[in-house]
């Protein structure tokens, strides 16, 4: 028999939306959770599944890259089973349709939450509370119920119904200003919505503690993640800096506060370049031998950790004499060789096929009935006992309503019709003109 996954027997009701809260649920579908989205058909969100409403077929190719990530930059006709973003965090999901607010639609979401053992959101500030669904009135329905919530700034506080993205939140958290270029001013910061890689892997992590918590008492808890803090961690350091000491540190650009030489040069052909980072006098010496320049050791603007800091100019103009002669991944294995830390700064084409992710077998091979056969990135970590799983596409809209709504909740044929005739269930959202 084989062994069973960790979360095998949990059920997820998942509200999300965009990219953070779909993050923790691919993360709890991959565990082996049965993870069942809940989706309005009559107030599409407004990015999760590509742009809604949709664009026309002849506007795609204007739009930017994210925007007109459909498969052969075609919507067709159903475009949000055909985006790039929702088909990457869709993975081992079911899709119901369902609106809360329309008539029997509360009923349905309760019988749904009576049996399901976490709520996943991370909507628009007060939207669960107006729709009356917030974690006082689930856990009434459900006492042993573990609620994630994931405003950008968290229920409580003078911002608690401000609303975010990656970009907004990241700004606000302090993670720009350290970012963009001392030359220049946070522009040069673009923005990385790692806001929401990162609140969507903190987030599952605290679901699986509520997890264990109620294993052990019984009880289900509401989790209230703010976004805003996940990123705040991220310059836990430089905001000790300043309670301890007073100082605001700036910016770092494309430096370390302490180490150097570190930083990202250019190398041979055209917008090619490699990222080296050296933090001691002994990488420093391995550098310099790899480079040819042994010398360099004993250059008392260099010689030692403090020095090199203080001369990085002169030291980032030698090292890029040398990687301009040099392909990235030349510069690369020369450097790990002799135990630099280095890497080639790659494209989405050179990571897709680099010959160690290959060897690793880490993309996966999956056909979509819409969207065709494709490799996606794979799981965020290995485990010897039991492969995380990977076994079907994201779903199209609406793909499992018969199965969630007769099988689990059991309705029968005639109100599964009601449904439809009241308009919770379809495969196409409804779109105000």
């Amino acid at each position: 028999m084989a062994a069973k996954l960790p979360l095998e027997g949990i059920r997820v009701v998942d509200l999300t939306v965009v990219w953070a809260g779909p993050t923790v649920t691919m993360i709890l579908g991959d565990l082996g959770a049965q993870v069942i989205r809940v989706e309005p058909r009559h107030h599409p969100p407004g990015s999760t599944r590509g742009i809604l409403p949709p664009p026309p077929k002849e506007a795609v190719p204007r739009l930017g890259n994210i925007a007109r990530s459909y498969v052969n930059l075609d919507p067709g006709e159903r475009p949000w089973n055909r985006h790039a973003m929702f088909n990457w965090h869709g993975r081992n999901k079911f899709s119901m349709t369902l609106d809360v607010d329309r008539p029997r639609g509360m009923e349905v979401f309760r019988r749904l939450v009576e049996i399901s053992d976490i709520l996943v959101e991370n909507n628009a500030a007060g939207l669960v509370e107006r729709l009356g669904i917030d974690y006082p009135a689930v856990s009434a329905w459900n006492p042993r119920l573990i609620m994630l919530r994931m405003p950008p700034f968290g229920l409580s506080g003078p911002y608690k119904y401000f609303q975010g993205f990656g970009s907004t939140v990241e700004a606000v958290a302090g993670f720009v200003w350290v970012r963009h270029y001392p030359d220049s001013d946070p522009t040069s910061a673009t923005p990385t919505f790692h806001m929401d890689a990162a609140s969507g892997a903190a987030g599952a992590f605290a679901v699986l503690a509520a997890l264990h918590h109620r294993h052990r008492t019984g009880r289900g808890m509401l989790i209230d993640l703010a976004q805003a803090e996940t990123m705040v961690q991220h310059i836990g350091e430089i905001i000790l800096d300043y309670t301890m000491n007073g100082r605001v540190q700036g910016s770092y650009g494309n430096r370390h506060p302490t180490a150097a030489p570190h930083g990202v040069y250019r190398c041979r052909g055209e917008d090619r370049w490699v990222a080296i980072s050296v933090f001691t006098d002994g990488e420093f010496s391995a550098l310099c031998r790899a480079m040819g320049c042994p010398e360099l050791t004993a250059d008392p603007r260099f010689s030692t950790r403090e020095a090199r800091y203080a001369h990085q100019d002169e030291l980032d103009r030698i090292i890029e004499s040398w990687t301009l002669t040099r392909q990235p991944q030349e510069v690369f294995e020369i450097l790990q060789r002799a135990g630099v830390p280095a890497g080639p700064v790659m494209t989405e084409a050179d990571a897709y096929a680099d010959p160690h992710v290959r060897a690793r077998r880490w993309f996966k091979r999956i056909t979509h009935p819409e969207c065709g056969t494709h490799e996606y990135p794979g799981h965020l970590w290995r485990q010897s006992e039991v492969p995380l799983k990977f076994e079907t596409p994201a779903p199209c809209l609406g793909e499992h309503n018969e199965y969630v709504y007769k099988e689990l909740l059991g309705y029968s044929d005639a109100e599964y019709e009601e449904f439809v005739r009241l308009g919770h269930i379809g495969t196409d959202y409804v779109f105000r003109r």
